[in-house]
């Protein structure tokens, strides 16, 4: 009987094991999880401090219980401290401290990320915290509920750091945003990142961009952050959120190899550089559907792909990981803010001749209450007319994600951006026009992009 081992038990980890387990319910598999909390969705820690998830043990996308139900081993609390591949065995530690050997015939590494923590002064005090397991969501929380904090800095304008932007709002805290870029939300162009800070501004969030910290104090009760630009503002509590890191000293000390970034390389069949050792998820490189090469991007839709095709080649299969497009989404307040493919930088560095067109349009027809404009901004190759990549920002209300799936959709087919103008979609006044916000900004794309070829 085949015994596969799966070091990390979240997105990617969970995900490998149910598809073996799925295609070959004989095959032996044990899940070995750092923590008590397989499955758990990191995704939702804003939303548990906030309190709109009142209970965090509904975070767990799947019991302890669904899990062995599906004749999975799950190994709680338990570290991999050292992968012999010439053996095939690992070496665990468990939370009593004590070392045990396990075997493998296959193993697929799905340690995820760390958070990136800068290098300053204070990152250690007490009421600092990082955000990135369920361990700090706990620690944060507690400290809200025993200290009762008035205010907080965030240090990071990115996804989390805007989510708990508006989380720690809704709490009452008074909060500021600090971001060394001179926007928030770098992944998006300046534009919308610019009305996205004008937003939290508006919901009395306090931006301050383009400002590096370079230290931590305690000042009395208070907590002070000093950075560039002179800054300095003291609060009662401190959350970083400047990004993560590929977990990869594990797989590096076992001779895998690693390269973007510092993660896992693998094939498309999600391989290591060794022998029946797979990777998958946050720790290992992606490879970018549209640029036709790997990059990084640690991303929960992502790492589920990626599980699922590891564990089905780890126990015979010949699955290829059809690659990512970068899609994600967030909302902040009453915006939602979405992307795939590639900015307007991003598509000249690969080598493209890019157009960027923005439209402003109704997300339903005006005369239905409750409509909201939308802002599309489409990047597409001026030689071939080919979608490069889609933006969007409005209401959170009005599909902002799912507009941007069909801009996904079409990227992942390799469509032309007229083409998306004819594509057959839904329609009724409280949701949509006869022409789709998206077919809307495809026609505005093509239109300015004949103009500037007649020029």
């Amino acid at each position: 009987m085949t015994r596969l081992v799966i070091i990390g038990g979240s997105d990617a980890g969970i995900s490998a094991a149910l598809r073996a387990k799925e295609l070959n319910p004989a095959v032996q598999v044990t899940m070995i999880v750092a923590d008590a909390f397989p499955n758990y969705s990191i995704c939702g820690l804003p939303f548990y401090l906030s309190g709109e998830v009142p209970d965090w043990h509904r975070l767990a996308h799947r019991t302890e219980e669904e899990i062995t139900r599906e004749g999975i081993e799950i190994l709680l609390n338990h570290t991999v401290i050292r992968i012999d591949p010439a053996r095939r065995d690992l070496t665990v530690i468990d939370s009593q401290h004590q070392h045990s050997q396990i075997s493998y015939d296959r193993l697929i590494i799905a340690t995820g990320a760390v958070p990136v923590l800068p290098q300053i002064a204070g990152i250690d005090l007490p009421g600092v915290f990082p955000l990135h397991t369920m361990a700090d969501s706990f620690a944060v929380a507690h400290y809200l509920e025993s200290r009762s904090p008035r205010s907080a800095i965030i240090i990071g304008g990115g996804y989390i750091g805007l989510e708990m932007a508006d989380a720690l709002t809704l709490r009452g805290l008074a909060v500021t945003v600090v971001e060394h870029n001179p926007t928030v939300l770098k992944t998006v162009d300046a534009r919308f990142g610019q009305l996205v800070a004008a937003d939290l501004e508006k919901h009395r969030v306090h931006v301050v961009p383009s400002v590096r910290i370079e230290g931590i104090t305690s000042v009395g009760n208070h907590i002070e952050v000093q950075g560039t630009q002179q800054f300095s503002a003291q609060a009662d509590m401190v959350l970083i959120a400047v990004g993560v890191r590929p977990a990869t000293e594990l797989a590096k000390d076992a001779g895998i190899v690693t390269a973007f970034h510092d993660a896992i390389r693998v094939t498309r069949q999600m391989e290591t550089n060794i022998p029946a050792i797979y990777a998958a998820g946050d720790c290992v490189e992606t490879w970018h559907r549209l640029l036709q090469q790997p990059t990084y991007l640690p991303l929960g839709t992502t790492s589920h792909k990626q599980g699922r095709v590891a564990g089905e080649n780890a126990i015979g299969g010949k699955k290829e990981f059809a690659g990512s497009l970068g899609t994600q989404v967030v909302k902040v307040f009453d915006l939602a803010v979405a992307r795939t493919g590639l900015r307007e930088d991003e598509a000249k560095q690969a080598g493209f001749t890019p157009l960027t067109v923005t439209s402003e349009l109704w997300d339903h027809k005006v005369y239905y209450p409750g409509a909201h404009r939308l802002n599309i901004s489409l990047t597409g190759d001026m030689e071939t007319g080919y979608l490069l990549g889609a933006q969007l920002l409005g209401h959170w209300q009005g599909e902002v994600a799912k507009r941007a799936d069909i801009f996904a959709t079409a990227l992942f087919h390799h469509m032309k951006i007229d083409e998306i103008s004819e594509l057959d979609l839904s329609y009724t006044p409280p949701l949509s026009s006869p022409w789709d916000p998206v077919q809307m900004s495809a026609q505005s794309w093509w239109c300015a992009s004949r103009k500037l070829q007649k020029a």
